[in-house]
């Protein structure tokens, strides 16, 4: 096990070092500007998503993850957070597409330099390089982007939290309390 676990933290770490650090401060900025936030994902990654959202949401900000029952239309001023290993969802596709249409940015997290999202969006941020992704045995369908963006996603929320020093006991009031 420890030889599977060792293959999994070496290869988030390789991926992670070939993502463009840039990246980071730009999200954040476009998640500063944003009126409100909105997040989406299929499978995995829109647990991914989720984290994010609670994190944003702890951090302050006013998120929304789509296809929840109360989540409201998007609009001009709001960002739209698509996270997509390969950028061609179709389902996220067509959400990138109403955002545009509404005047909203939005931001795709993804594998790939190219993508049909990636043209509809106001930022790409590529997690890794186009080679970081190969299959790896042990590693199924997806495994390493999913893993790689949240800990990409939660090193920015955490450097968030320290750059506006938000204490952790107004994260802690925010965090839900019927549990």
């Amino acid at each position: 096990m420890t030889m599977h676990r060792d293959l999994v933290v070496n290869k988030i770490t390789d991926i992670l070092k070939a993502t463009d650090s840039s990246l980071e401060a730009e999200f954040v900025a476009m998640c500063d500007d944003a009126k409100r936030i909105f997040i989406t994902g299929a499978g995995r990654s829109r647990l991914v998503g989720n984290f994010l959202g609670m994190r944003l949401m702890h951090s302050g900000y006013t998120v929304y993850v789509q296809g929840e029952i109360s989540t409201p239309s998007i609009r001009e001023g709001d960002l739209l957070i698509v996270i997509s290993g390969s950028g061609e969802t179709t389902q996220l596709v067509s959400f990138a597409n109403k955002a545009k249409s509404e005047k909203a940015k939005v931001v795709l997290i993804c594998s790939k330099s190219s993508s049909t999202i990636g043209d509809l969006a106001d930022k790409t941020i590529q997690i890794g390089t186009d080679d970081s992704f190969a299959p790896t045995k042990g590693m199924p369908m997806g495994t390493m982007f999913e893993l790689s963006t949240l800990i990409f996603l939660e090193a920015i929320v955490s450097h968030l939290i320290h750059e506006k020093g938000i204490p952790e006991e107004e994260m802690r009031y925010r965090h839900a309390n019927m549990e």
